[in-house]
């Protein structure tokens, strides 16, 4: 009798097809971008018909959510171990650019230009605000001021995006203006916008933190 929690070669033949069928899921977004992502173009490669490997992926928005799922995931965790490890505010931002880019098709497909039609489950936001929970908590320490603004006064009532962390009004504006500024360099750089204009996107990444941390908003 197989051991409790043992997969069936079933299941293991399930997990292997559907590992596969995203690998080629990623290959067509890195090709032609995740709006153009096609089951049937995947079958087709894996030598399937389109209703076989409907069996593993119910539609292309099940498997849209399973790449963002899986990419959100593996962020949240580098983000994690990180701050685990002690990383200030700085660091986790060096920690995200680093997962950006080691594979920026998988950076913009959770940041970038929304796909057509596609709407995430909720449980994909949750993942997501694991991240904003450690640059929130990493943020705490930097020790704002406690000024009220109408923004700030605005965020207290609009906490989804941070899981309900309990950080007060201005911890919370300057882990959103951090986590807007970052993705705004990050995203430029990886798009190639940096591209010919003679300066290192690192140093320029490592300055724009300088400048944000130097400021206590």
């Amino acid at each position: 009798m197989a051991a409790t929690g043992a997969k069936t070669p079933r299941e293991r033949y399930r997990a292997q097809v559907r590992a596969e069928v995203k690998e080629h899921a990623w290959e067509q977004i890195a090709a032609a971008g995740a709006s153009a992502l096609s089951l049937n173009a995947i079958a087709k490669q894996m030598g399937m018909s389109g209703p076989a490997l409907y069996r593993y992926f119910a539609s292309r928005d099940e498997l849209i959510t399973e790449l963002i799922r899986d990419a959100y995931r593996s962020l949240a965790d580098a983000v994690r171990a990180a701050a685990a490890d002690g990383a200030d505010l700085a660091g986790l931002a060096h920690t995200i650019r680093e997962w950006a880019l080691a594979d920026p098709q998988r950076y913009f497909l959770i940041y970038g230009t929304p796909v057509p039609g596609y709407h995430a489950p909720e449980d994909v936001t949750g993942i997501a605000s694991e991240i904003m929970a450690a640059l929130l908590d990493a943020g705490a320490a930097l020790a704002p001021d406690g000024s009220a603004t109408p923004f700030r006064t605005h965020l207290e009532g609009h906490r989804d995006w941070t899981g309900d962390h309990p950080a007060p009004p201005a911890v919370l504006h300057r882990a959103l203006s951090f986590w807007s500024r970052v993705h705004g360099v990050l995203s430029l750089e990886l798009a190639g916008h940096f591209t010919g204009m003679g300066f290192d996107p690192a140093l320029f990444f490592a300055a724009e933190l300088d400048d944000l941390l130097s400021v206590r908003a």
